[in-house]
């Protein structure tokens, strides 16, 4: 027994020292930087790029208590950029402002994605930071050449330009960087062919050259790339073969090499890489037969993208065979043959096939219960059309019989008879033509026809001479006129009512006003252009929206823009004000726009009160009363949109970035590049625009983009929804999410917002908001109507119009009608109201992602709901948000869903 007391006397010994020890070294100090100089560099890294105080307070430690730097022995070690904001004076005036860089020798880590840096890269900064391991300078604006000078960061094991501009050649020096193991120069203006001195780095685990303007060949010699796991080289113009020497990368995991000009064969040496799960070569010249051996060592394939190309023959055996394979692209080939093999012995659910715009014939009786899409459109299958039970088949130009949308049945035959196939199901011998026999006695008859019918065509290919003749004079005569007009719209493919254009600028007009497009005046890249700051010679600011035409996105979206405003029903307060136009340039196109005081909502949300950078910064965010005017007039703006255009048009972007604010916080509707009609056809080539985007969210992507290529109000409904979520909960930066992200978000926060239980919702409401009861309330609601725009199934939103009427009085939503009283309805009392503004959210995974398709009879339902909702008690519209109705003008409750075969003017049973 002592000794066991003993014991717990010196265990207990132990531990109260180790404590005490463990304490006393908690209770150091973080040390100061030891380096007068790093002190100094940082507060004029501070000052240079305008880094708030909040992050950057002059009176905190920096190694402890600035966000983004890291320490070691008392010495800078990492600068970190990414997702700090600038003062109001720096983003004024931002710029690549990073000298003091150089007075950090011990930095190991830089990096700044997503922090604006305009401006080129100075040669000195690969000089002086040797020690550099890390640096990440994507996303920041950077423009010029990449310095040779590249070459002197021999312990760079990680190099990230990506979404920039840097043009020129790309330097051979990368060969000295011998440590490296990313190199990421993707979108960018590289020109130039790749050189081959990459191939020294054999530590290469990632090298991605993608959306440049390369040129030339792959190099052979990057097949001694041993370590490379993902290699992009897609979205330049590289020609010539692809080297079978890239058979030798073994541990090759992602090969992408489409949209280029890549010709020549597919090799068979492919075939060595044994743990590729990607290979991506669409939209090129290859050509010739898709060899079985090939494909039969690749077993781990996943992803398979050959479309768009010349392939001939048939269908690999070794594909139907791939366990793993989900997504499979063969379009737009010269691939025939058969399905013989059973497309239901796919053991990937919901996998995604396209095999349209080939040569495939005979019957399609196989199972697709497994499947999430298949597209066999634009061939030759014949036969009955294919069940669709769970899963999405677009089957049209076929040969199928009772099945609308399909060939011409002589286009059928003929394909048939030309090779000699059997046609139809009850067919035992190959299709031949009757023989036609004419009685003697009608002989000479039919010799008088063919002379009638071979005058008529001679007489019509005269005219038609004729016609083509003088098309040419007249085509001449406008060449000349052109070419003695600069200024003539000579880029539209079509004429355009310049008249809803404002006035005319020259380009001299919009070089002064932008003190010839300086950096100090970029707002930022957009995706359709670049904006600049200006000033017009009478003292009006403006924004001027510079685009490259000779950018295949930019100039769609150029045309969708044009298109828009050329309507002249686009002078609405609700939507961004056109000042005028510059077309004289062949390449580069001028828009013209009023100058939002306080800039897009994603930047007016904070305001600063302290406007002295040297002291600390303090953010206010909007107060509730600005958020829910800010969502009435963007409601008003889509409402205008949806209901009031004829067609209706459906804007597609709706984003925090294109909700622009003027001086009283009025909002005008910016962002218009995408804006289409309803029911506009943009399946130019939907499964090329999924490979554009990530892989990990091919089976969210199928439903969203690949469910239908219609364009339909709901999908803006559904965006709007994440922007009320902004305003509602502060989280900026929800609305421009991806669709992954953003369910995960909505996964982990919607739960809180229930229509039974007021109380669940403060958990997700901004803090920083001051609101008493009757305005928590309010933001209930409007949580509640955000909720409902986000229902996966898109026949259960409210319309726009909708939504605007319960923003506008949102007591309406949780009390009785009468606002007589506070008290919260019983759920019988509002469960017509609620199956409208609220519809049936199922907060499952089953529901999938925000744009899951529904049978026609479940849409129209919900849509006529909704319809006859919004055709009651709506008045006239207004655009002031300014106001609320009056309880006697509330929006009426819905009637009950019927089912009615007509369709709601802004819906269609799927959307994009």
């Amino acid at each position: 027994m002592e000794a066991h007391l003993k014991l717990f006397i010196l265990l207990t010994f132990l531990f109260l020292n180790s404590s005490a020890a463990a304490a006393a070294a908690a209770a150091q100090p973080v040390p100061r930087l030891s380096s007068q100089t790093e002190w100094r560099a940082l507060f004029d890294l501070r000052s240079s790029l305008g880094i708030r105080a909040k992050d950057w307070h002059k009176k905190a430690n920096p190694c402890s208590n600035w966000t983004g730097i890291q320490c070691k022995t008392g010495r800078v070690t990492g600068i970190n950029l990414s997702g700090l904001r600038r003062t109001h004076l720096g983003n004024l005036n931002p710029r690549f402002a990073v000298d003091s860089l150089s007075n950090f020798p011990f930095l190991s880590v830089f990096n700044s994605t997503g922090f604006s840096l305009p401006g080129s890269i100075p040669s000195w900064l690969f000089e002086r930071l040797t020690n550099l391991e890390v640096l990440d300078l994507s996303s920041c604006s950077i423009y010029g050449s990449l310095p040779s000078s590249i070459g002197r960061l021999s312990r760079l094991g990680s190099l990230n330009l990506s979404n920039n501009s840097i043009a020129g050649n790309i330097p051979t020096a990368l060969e000295n960087l011998s440590s490296l193991s990313v190199l990421d120069l993707s979108q960018n203006l590289f020109t130039g062919q790749i050189p081959k001195e990459v191939a020294a780095l054999s530590n290469l685990t990632k090298l991605d050259f993608s959306s440049n303007y390369l040129s030339g060949g792959i190099p052979l010699e990057f097949g001694s790339l041993s370590n490379l796991e993902f290699l992009n080289l897609s979205n330049n113009s590289l020609s010539e073969f692809i080297p079978p020497q890239l058979g030798n990368l073994s541990k090759l995991i992602e090969l992408d090499l489409g949209f280029n000009s890549l010709f020549g064969s597919l090799p068979d040496e492919l075939g060595g890489l044994k743990n590729l799960e990607k290979l991506m070569i669409g939209n090129n010249r290859m050509e010739g037969s898709l060899l079985d051996s090939l494909f039969r060592k690749l077993p781990l394939l996943d992803y398979l993208v050959l479309s768009s190309n010349n392939f001939v023959g048939v269908l690999p055996i070794s594909l139907w065979s791939m366990s793993r394979l989900e997504y499979l692209d063969v379009s737009s080939n010269n691939l025939t043959g058969d399905f013989r093999n059973p497309i239901g012995s796919f053991n990937v659910t919901n996998a995604v096939f396209n095999f349209s715009n080939n040569l495939f014939y005979g019957n399609l009786n196989v199972g697709f219960e497994k499947l999430g899409l298949i597209d066999v459109s634009s061939n030759y299958f014949e036969g009955s059309a294919p069940n669709k039970t769970g899963t999405t088949v677009i089957f049209s130009d076929n040969c199928f019989t009772s099945v609308p949308g399909q060939r011409n049945p002589d286009a059928c035959l003929k394909f048939y008879s030309d090779r000699g196939i059997f046609f139809g199901n009850d067919s035992s011998v190959p299709f031949e033509p009757p023989l036609v026999r004419f009685p003697k006695t009608r002989k000479r008859v039919l010799t008088y026809v063919m002379i009638g019918v071979f005058g008529g065509l001679g007489f019509i290919v005269i005219l038609v001479a004729l016609i083509l003749l003088l098309s040419k004079a007249c085509s001449i005569r406008s060449e000349v006129h052109r070419r003695s007009n600069p200024r003539a719209d000579h880029v539209l493919e079509a004429p355009v009512d310049l008249s809803g254009l404002g006035q005319p600028f020259t380009y001299e007009q919009l070089l002064v006003a932008t003190r010839d497009f300086s950096s100090e005046n970029l707002i930022k890249n957009g995706h359709s252009g670049d904006l600049f700051r200006g000033k017009l010679e009478g003292g009006d600011y403006v924004i001027i929206k510079k685009v490259d035409l000779r950018g295949v996105t930019t100039k769609e979206s150029f045309a969708s823009e044009l298109d828009f405003f050329s309507k002249g029903t686009m002078a609405h307060a609700r939507v961004v004000p056109l000042v005028g136009h510059c077309l004289e340039d062949e390449n580069e196109k001028y828009l013209v726009y009023k100058y939002m005081l306080n800039g897009d909502l994603s930047s007016a949300f904070y305001r600063r009160t302290n406007e002295d950078e040297n002291e600390e910064d303090e953010l206010q965010s909007l107060d509730w009363i600005t958020r829910l005017k800010i969502a009435i007039g963007a409601a008003e703006a889509l409402s205008y949109l949806h209901h009031e255009c004829i067609p209706s048009i459906v804007h597609r972007d709706i984003q925090a970035s294109s909700i622009l604010l003027d001086d009283k916080y009025e909002v005008r509707l910016g962002s218009l590049s995408e804006a289409c009609d309803v029911g506009a056809n943009i399946n130019h080539n939907m499964f090329a625009r999924l490979l554009r985007t990530p892989h990990y969210n091919i089976k969210i992507i199928t439903i969203l983009q690949l469910g239908s290529s219609s364009i339909t109000c709901a999908y803006d409904v559904y965006c709007f929804g994440k922007v009320l979520l902004e305003l509602v909960t502060g989280r900026l930066g929800i609305s421009a999410l991806n669709e992954a992200d953003a369910k995960q978000w909505m996964d982990a926060n919607l739960p809180s917002i229930n229509i039974y239980d007021k109380e669940l919702v403060i958990k997700i409401i901004d803090q920083s908001l001051i609101i008493d009861e009757d305005l928590l309330e309010e933001v209930w609601a409007v949580a509640i109507v955000a909720k409902s725009c986000l229902n996966p199934k898109a026949s259960r939103r409210p319309s726009i119009r909708h939504v605007l009427k319960a923003l506008e009085n949102p007591f309406k939503v949780v009390r009785e009608e009468n606002f007589s009283s506070g008290r919260l309805r019983r759920a019988s009392s509002r469960q017509s109201w609620t199956a409208a503004i609220f519809g049936s959210w199922h907060h499952s995974s089953s529901d999938g992602s925000a744009e899951s398709g529904q049978t026609s009879r479940e849409i129209i339902g919900g849509l006529r709901q909704t319809e006859r909702v919004g055709s009651r008690g709506s008045g006239a519209h207004e655009n002031s948000s300014s106001h609320k109705r009056s309880s006697s003008d509330v929006f009426p409750e819905p009637v009950e869903m019927q089912d009615d075969e007509s369709s709601a003017p802004c819906y269609c049973n799927q959307e994009q």
